[in-house]
This record gives C-alpha cells, structure tokens and sequence, in this order.
C-alpha cells in the first residue's frame, strides 16, 4: 500500500515529530483519495510496517478518527470513511464564509509580515512547478494559516484550519487538478496585494473564487469514486 511504503522511506525524528509525520501523511493518503474509502489501518501492522512503537501511530489514527476521516473497528483497527458530495458541499460552504470573513478582517486591519507571506507563496508555486502534490498541500495550508491568523481570533483560525484539514481533496492530482494548482499559485499572490491594498471586497472575491474554483476538481472525483465502488462491488 501507498501509505506505509511513503511512511517507512520518511526520516524520523523525535517523539513529536514522529506523530506529526505519521499523521501528517495518514491524513494526506485518506484526504486524497489514496487511502480508498473501506480501507482499514491496524495499529500495531501499520507500527511494524514502519519500525516504530505503537504510541504516535494510535495517537495519528485516534486523532483521525475524532476529526470523522476514520473508523474504529473493535479488535481490528480504524477503516477509512467514505464522504458524500453533500458532505463536501456542507465543507465548501463554511470554508467560503470564514475565510471570506477572515481576510476581509486582515484587509481591514492591515497586512502583516509581506515578504514572509511573499516567500511563503514561492514554496507554493515551487511545489506545484516540481509537480510535488504533497508539498504543494503543506505549503498551500502554511501560506493560508499565515493569513487566517492575522485576523487575530485563534478560534476562527482553528475553525478554518480544521476544515481544510478534514476536506476530501479527491482529484488533486488529476489533470484538471493540476491545472487548478497552477492558477492558484498567481491567485495567492494577487491576495497579498490586495491585502496590503486593504482592498476589502476584492479580497473577498477573490478568495471565494480561490476556494470555489476547487470544487468541481473534487466533485467529480467524488463522484467517479462512488461510480467505480459500485461497479466492483
């Protein structure tokens, strides 16, 4: 499996950063689809796979698990979740309205840190440019966490920021996916702009079409998933 062959090549390093790249990677396979919905993950096979202990394993699936993207299966482990279109919908919709909400405070209040945000936005563009899919979704979620939290409510950003975690990112690697990625690269830079502008309402445009734009990409990758599930059921 995928999974644990990325997992077992990855180099680790302290009991935190351990769990970190065990759930980072986990959440990464489920999210996009690599992990297929029925997929079951055991803690100690998934822990012997990797050569490490139990404990930051169990931690990454229980946290899985209490985020909705698996299941505990008594005696047996955790197995994937499917996710409907409605469920992704549900996920659009919120995210739209905090993040609009978010940056239109920043644009309000005023653009901190430019240039880290500048350089942020050239490890986005470096991912997509090396057709790195995994990268491009760690530096894509940094540059957006960087924005959400100057508008300064830690609830709002851990609002958002679980969203985008927990979102099927099903197709981010087909053609059409790519595509997306590449015009999402100029998009994160026009937003720094017209943040520093404080250019509310443009902000606030663009930022749902950046979101938006995403949604045919997983919708149809959704729906080929359902489609091929039951053909071979």
């Amino acid at each position: 499996m995928s999974l644990l062959s990325e997992l077992a090549n990855t180099q680790w390093a302290g009991d935190q950063s351990l769990r970190e790249k065990v759930l980072q990677q986990i959440r990464f396979e489920v999210v996009s689809g690599k992990a297929a919905p029925g997929t079951v993950l055991s803690v100690p096979g998934v822990a012997k796979q990797l050569g490490i202990s139990t404990t930051p394993v169990r931690e990454a699936l229980l946290e899985l698990s209490s985020d909705g993207l698996l299941e505990p299966l008594r005696n047996r482990g955790f197995r994937v979740m499917a996710s409907s279109l409605q469920d992704l919908k549900n996920l659009f919709a919120l995210r739209e309205q905090l993040e609009m909400y978010a940056l239109m405070t920043v644009a309000k209040t005023g653009l901190k840190d430019e240039e880290v945000l500048e350089g942020m936005a050239d490890a986005v563009a470096q991912a997509v440019q090396e057709g790195n899919v995994h990268e491009y979704l760690l530096t894509d979620r940094a540059f957006h966490h960087a924005l959400v939290i100057q508008a300064g409510n830690r609830l709002l950003t851990d609002m958002v920021m679980k969203l985008r975690d927990n979102m099927r990112l099903y197709g981010i690697d087909s053609q059409e996916g790519l595509v997306r990625q590449h015009s999402s690269v100029q998009e994160h830079y026009q937003l720094i702009q017209l943040l520093s502008e404080r250019r509310q309402d443009e902000v606030a445009t663009l930022i749902c079409v950046h979101i938006r734009d995403w949604e045919p990409v997983f919708s149809a990758a959704i729906i080929e998933a359902a489609t091929q599930a039951v053909v071979t059921a």
